[in-house]
């Protein structure tokens, strides 16, 4: 497969001619990302996953284009289609398998990391595409009885800290890893937090490599 990254959590896979994009969200180049998409898979309803306005239009637009998302959030997005495109959009439960695009996913997880007490805890679904790319939206949720092959690790967020991070890629020892949610950091944020995860998780069996926007690789 070939994986894109885009700005932020937005994450493109293909193969043979499919297409498969988890959480354009806000930051994210959101139109590039979905060029030819047949699937997108949300984790969350919060902005930064999920430009709302983009991920109508495009499922407006595009009649075989579908979406998976937590029930929240595809009953919400059905509410602003017409029937024809809300049959396109699916809830989607933790510990469940579909096939989206052709792609096998399973589901983990369920709830969003904590930010604080006082701020709501909303649905979180983290996926696991052909049981190895593995993107767990906002949670350190780790698969379980998987081995996951690649990694997708949230670098920075209002909810995490550098060593949560580094007890994530430690505790799932995916073979490889590669940075999401970092568009909060600068770039000197950025070096400092993957150094401390390519040294620690390279003691773990885990070879992580920096992605900038718009660059791919094959997985």
């Amino acid at each position: 497969m070939k994986l894109t990254k885009y700005t932020h959590a937005c994450v493109r896979l293909e193969r043979e001619g499919s297409v498969l994009v988890f959480d354009p969200g806000s930051f994210s180049e959101v139109e590039e990302a979905l060029a030819g998409a047949q699937a997108i898979l949300i984790t969350h309803e919060h902005a930064d996953h999920l430009h709302e306005e983009a991920v109508i239009a495009a499922l407006r637009s595009d009649e075989a284009l579908e979406l998976w998302a937590p029930p929240g959030v595809a009953q919400s997005l059905q509410t602003r289609l017409d029937d024809g495109a809300a049959k396109r959009v699916h809830a989607v439960l933790s510990d469940t398998e579909f096939v989206a695009a052709g792609f096998g996913v399973r589901a983990f997880g369920g709830q969003h990391a904590l930010i604080h007490p006082l701020i709501p805890l909303v649905a979180n679904i983290g996926y696991l595409v052909e049981g190895n790319v593995y993107h767990p939206g906002d949670s350190f949720v780790v698969p379980s009885g998987i081995a996951v092959q690649t990694l997708l690790v949230p670098l920075h967020a209002p909810w995490s800290k550098v060593g949560e991070v580094i007890d994530f890629v430690v505790a799932v020892r995916a073979p490889q890893a590669f940075p999401i949610h970092d568009a909060l950091l600068n770039d000197a944020g950025v070096t400092l937090v993957e150094s401390h995860v390519m040294r620690i998780g390279a003691g773990y069996g885990s070879t992580y490599r920096h992605l900038s926007p718009g660059e791919s690789v094959e997985v």
